[in-house]
Order: C-alpha cells, then structure tokens, then sequence
C-alpha cells in the first residue's frame, strides 16, 4: 500500500522560498504569476494493514510541524 502526503505551509505564514520562486519566475518573463506557496510531498511505501490513523499519526509526530504546516493524506 502507498501513502502521498502533501505537506504545506498554513495561510499566513510567510514562505521565503515561494517569493523566491515568484520572482525568479518573473525575472525569467513569466510576469502572470502573484503568488507562489512551496511545499513538499512524501511518498510512503506502507505494509499492508497500514491504517489512515497511523499514516496521520506519523504525520503529527513527524512528517509535518503542525503549528506552521497543515497536511493532506492520499492512500492507494
């Protein structure tokens, strides 16, 4: 079984690294873009019987910091 989770900076917290992305962009000529928000995405390779509960667990005890990052979970 397979786990995607993407984990991304909440409303309101700055994100340097997507103002950095914003402006390469258009520094490059791509000028139609207001706003960029980085995140990450982790791909998790889970044994069979992995629960949703223990795939969010592993995301509140690690794969996210909740106080700044909100997370989405995907099974497949």
């Amino acid at each position: 079984m397979k786990a995607r989770v993407h984990v991304m900076l909440k409303n309101g917290v700055l994100d340097p690294q997507g103002e950095a992305v914003r402006h390469a962009l258009g520094a490059l000529g791509f000028d139609g873009v207001n706003g960029v928000r980085q995140g990450k995405v982790i791909e998790l390779d889970l044994a069979e019987g992995t629960s949703e509960a223990e795939v969010t667990a592993m995301c509140e005890k690690l794969l996210a910091n909740t106080v700044i990052e909100s997370y989405s979970v995907e099974l497949a």
